[in-house]
């Protein structure tokens, strides 16, 4: 018991074996204390959306910053210049005479003349396509392709002069579109048409492909009328 309570002459005090452990108790107890708190942060750290792992300090992050690029987008397609088809094709002695004294404005200065600007060729430039009209019912009456020569002239490398014919530029081929009439056939009705398309090769255009259609003769009678619907029965 004397290890327990000291000699009794002050000499031992709370300096014994029992001192010693209630002061390595007390510490003791106060290492768990600030490990749990310590255990506490760490999960209060871990936690979605509310943590400081989550977030971060404020303004210590870099930015991001987009650095515009400098690349030049490249392409395939030749500089277009606008050009006046209607002294193109006056002036063009491949053209009929017919439609060059024919071509005249509809109302004011309005041509019927339709141009579209595109590759075709291997020209310096983008080719021209220039459909020629009647101005009543805006038929076709020539397709025409200008090449631009290398003085910055043009010359006609293409043409088809019949009724109701028009060209248009597809993905670098001419397709040529001509309608086709029976005998007995209005203008607002033919009976089919065929669609014929070029492709340059070397020094001209070239067939590669043709699509003939037929139309539905049940849609028209020939003349140009619907059919007449049938009366009802009662």
């Amino acid at each position: 018991m004397r290890g327990l309570t000291g000699s009794g002459d002050g000499t031992s005090g709370t300096t014994g074996r029992g001192g010693t452990l209630r002061t390595g108790l007390a510490a003791g107890s106060t290492a768990l204390a600030g490990l749990a708190a310590f255990g506490l942060f760490c999960a209060g750290c871990a936690t979605g959306g509310t943590g400081t792992r989550d977030e971060g300090p404020a303004g210590t992050q870099p930015v991001a910053r987009a650095t515009p690029s400098t690349t030049v987008p490249t392409g395939t397609a030749k500089p277009v210049t606008r050009v006046n088809a209607v002294p193109l094709i006056k002036a063009d002695a491949e053209v009929s005479r017919q439609i060059r004294n024919d071509l005249k404005p509809c109302a004011g200065d309005e041509y019927p003349v339709d141009t579209s600007y595109g590759t075709l060729t291997d020209g310096p430039a983008a080719d021209i396509v220039v459909n020629v009209m009647t101005c009543g019912d805006s038929v076709g009456v020539g397709t025409y392709v200008y090449r631009q020569r290398t003085d910055g002239s043009y010359e006609n490398v293409f043409a088809v002069e019949i009724p109701a014919v028009y060209g248009t530029i597809d993905r670098g081929d001419l397709v040529v579109t001509t309608q086709v009439y029976g005998s007995k056939d209005a203008v607002a009705y033919p009976s089919g048409e065929d669609v014929i398309t070029y492709r340059w090769a070397t020094t001209r255009f070239t067939e590669t492909d043709r699509v003939h259609n037929d139309f539905n003769r049940a849609l028209g009678n020939g003349e140009g009328d619907l059919p007449t619907p049938p009366t009802p029965q009662n």
